[in-house]
């Protein structure tokens, strides 16, 4: 069941450092409602590399909109680009709008082979088996809301769930 909740600004940008980061995360925490969801998969946390670098905004969202990118990352993740539909851009901070063309990350967890040896062991004995969508196809994404803090953009990472629609 989803219940939708008003969208409410994320501020306009984030700082590198780790302070700057977790003020950032704090802040959209008290600023931004979201379209909160359920049918999150907290075990897919357990395959994420580095899950220290995530900072958790919200546990969990369901967001939809046109995929514009999708790439397999040496770490075994497929990342792609959302072009969020209408009334969800709020979810974008500046680093999206600067460095993602105003695109959301989507990441899903383990869906490829690993390249990076100091990765393997949050893919080992999983693979995730979500389909992979096709450039240009209008998706339901479903995932935890965080701020990556090596890049400072928002991202729905772990993706649970993905569905053409």
């Amino acid at each position: 069941m989803i219940r939708t909740i008003s969208i409410v600004l994320l501020s306009a940008g984030l700082a590198s450092s780790a302070k700057n980061s977790n003020a950032q995360v704090v802040k959209a925490r008290s600023s931004i409602a979201l379209s909160q969801s359920a049918g999150c998969d907290a075990s897919l946390w357990n395959h994420v590399y580095n899950p220290k670098r995530l900072n958790r905004v919200a546990a969990c969202i369901t967001v939809t909109g046109v995929i514009t990118e999708s790439s397999a990352d040496d770490d075994g993740d497929q990342h792609f680009l959302l072009k969020l539909d209408p009334g969800q851009d709020k979810l974008l901070n500046k680093r999206n709008r600067k460095k993602k063309g105003g695109d959301i990350v989507l990441e899903i967890v383990c869906a490829n082979p690993v390249k990076l040896k100091k990765v393997k062991s949050a893919c080992a004995g999983y693979t995730n088996h979500i389909g992979i969508p096709a450039v240009g196809a209008h998706v339901r994404a479903t995932g935890t809301y965080v701020i990556d803090s090596h890049n400072g953009w928002a991202e729905i990472h772990p993706v649970s769930s993905l569905q053409t629609l």
